[in-house]
């Protein structure tokens, strides 16, 4: 039996696709498909995929010319897979000509001809793109342009008064415009992703997310770690049990980058620091306890009173059978580390742990200990900016921030802002 392997992405599968399948297929009597994971695909900066991997599968599964299918999950794996499966025949499409020939060691390299005028590229260009306007100015306006420049499918207009040239808003304005931009927005049926927090209140959260309802419009934050691979991983590996039960997280985001901390500085323009860090710092104490914490605590250090700014705040949590604290600040500076505990183990993650490419799970035994690492491109921005597309175009909720984690930290930072806080 002459065994024959092949890869690729099979994303929006067509003619091409198929054809390549047939020719592969006529090189030996076992065709085995190896379809790259959306992992990997995110390593090679292929990270505008319109389906999943299941959908992918599928469809490969349903044109009949795989014997078998495999997942294609990490760089090296098409060596091992030769090895495992003991192949004969490596083949891909003629646009890999030699890139490949390193595998003639292992068995026998042939380059297809791939048929001429389709392409998955071509047919999500072919798709009128997403038209995302900015409402705000400054840093993070500017990087969330910049990376829908690697998103297929997105483009950036500029937003006029009416809003009339886009079909989706990125709102990066200052906290307290939130409210009045995201609805302003939505009732002139623009899709949102908005800065988080959405609102300064629970009352006014629940009115914008009933509007983005009425109107069949997705509103979600736009908190860029929640997006990443390393962030989601952690997630599944803490819940896995791999550490027991979870008794305590523990998050820190602090930074000295606007100068909040000069004596004397202008206060008036910037986000306090419960805005700034508190959505990011409580976003895997909710993600990993649940939003419905039975009592909480906020201790600040308040540089002014007037505009309830906050230099360093700490907020600790009491669930049903964990605990949680997040240290935030812009006028302090601490090691930018979480530590999640468990009854078996515990998972560190090192500073910048919000953009983290890397994450440890130890154990009481060293020897048991696991790294983990995952490629982080553009902070998240680019992901963050796929998964927003993705929603609006199947019209179904994504998993990465719920509306009640959303709405659990909007609660905690509208304590702050009723002055529910011990000042230090």
């Amino acid at each position: 039996m002459v065994k024959v392997i092949t890869y690729g992405t099979y994303d929006l599968l067509h003619y091409g696709h198929i054809r390549l399948l047939e020719r592969a297929k006529a090189l030996g009597d076992y065709l085995i498909v190896g379809i790259t994971s959306d992992d990997y695909d995110k390593s090679r900066g292929k990270i505008n995929n319109q389906q999943s991997l299941i959908e992918r599968i599928a469809a490969v599964k349903a044109t009949g010319l795989a014997d078998e299918i495999i997942v294609e999950e990490y760089e090296g794996q098409k060596i091992d897979d030769i090895r495992r499966y003991n192949v004969d025949i490596f083949t891909v499409g003629s646009d890999w000509v030699g890139k490949f020939d390193y595998l003639n060691e292992y068995c026998k390299v042939i380059y297809l001809p791939r048929t001429e005028g389709v392409s998955s590229s071509m047919l999500r260009a072919e798709k009128r793109k997403l038209r995302i306007g900015t409402l705000g100015e400054g840093n993070l306006c500017r990087k969330f342009v910049r990376e829908m420049q690697f998103v297929n499918g997105v483009e950036y207009r500029e937003c006029k008064e009416t809003l009339d040239e886009v079909d989706a808003v990125y709102v990066a304005t200052h906290p307290k415009q939130h409210y009045e931009d995201v609805r302003r927005s939505l009732e002139a049926g623009k899709h949102v992703i908005c800065e988080s927090p959405i609102a300064l209140s629970s009352e006014q959260y629940q009115e914008l997310i009933n509007l983005a309802h009425s109107k069949n419009l997705v509103l979600v934050d736009a908190i860029k770690t929640a997006y990443s691979t390393a962030y989601s991983r952690l997630l599944v590996v803490a819940k896995s049990g791999r550490i027991g039960d979870i008794i305590s997280v523990d998050t820190v985001c602090t930074s000295l980058e606007d100068g909040a901390w000069e004596a004397g500085a202008d206060l008036s323009s910037k986000q306090n620091s419960i805005c700034a860090w508190g959505p990011t710092a409580m976003l895997p104490i909710f993600q990993l306890l649940g939003p419905a914490y039975k009592s909480s605590s906020i201790v600040a250090r308040i540089l002014d009173k007037d505009l309830n700014y906050d230099g360093y705040t700490k907020v600790d949590f009491v669930f049903d059978k964990a605990v949680a604290s997040a240290k935030i600040g812009k006028a302090a500076k601490a090691e930018g580390e979480m530590i999640i505990t468990g009854t078996k183990g515990y998972i560190f993650v090192p500073a910048p742990w919000w953009k983290t490419d890397y994450f440890e799970v130890r154990f009481e035994n060293a020897a048991d200990n696991k790294r983990h690492f995952y490629q982080l491109d553009g902070e998240g921005i680019r992901y963050e900016i796929v998964a927003f597309a993705k929603e609006i175009e199947s019209g179904k909720r994504n998993f990465y921030i719920s509306e009640e984690t959303t709405r659990a930290i909007i609660n905690v930072i509208e304590d702050f802002e009723k002055g529910n806080y011990v000042e230090i």
